[in-house]
């Protein structure tokens, strides 16, 4: 599968992951999602925060900030139920409450996530 074929399942599979937070009684705002090179370096570098080979930077990756009841939800454990969702959609997502980082929905492509 391309990148772009990629990219374009992804845009989806984000859309439904939205639509399961709204349905369940939350709502979120869009965080980091592209990362672009001329400010956070080429694949396979890092100039900025993040890993240098960043699922963001493929455009395969996004944060997304959790509310419910106006609140802000910071912690790994608020994003679980979406988390295990995510996993569900695809078998290449990858949830970063695996790995400390609750509000990152990655897909892996080629090795990167």
């Amino acid at each position: 599968m391309s990148l772009g074929d990629a990219q374009r399942e992804f845009t989806i599979d984000v859309a439904d992951l939205i639509q399961f937070i709204y349905d369940s009684g939350y709502e979120c705002t869009l965080g980091d999602a592209y990362r672009d090179p001329r400010s956070h370096g080429e694949m396979g570098k890092q100039t900025t925060y993040g890993r240098a080979t960043s699922a963001h930077k493929q455009r395969l990756a996004i944060d997304l900030n959790l509310y419910l009841n106006g609140e802000y939800l910071t912690t790994t454990e608020a994003h679980r139920p979406f988390g295990e969702y995510w996993k569900l959609i695809r078998s290449e997502h990858r949830w970063g409450g695996d790995f400390n980082d609750g509000n990152h929905y990655s897909r892996k492509h080629f090795g990167i996530a």
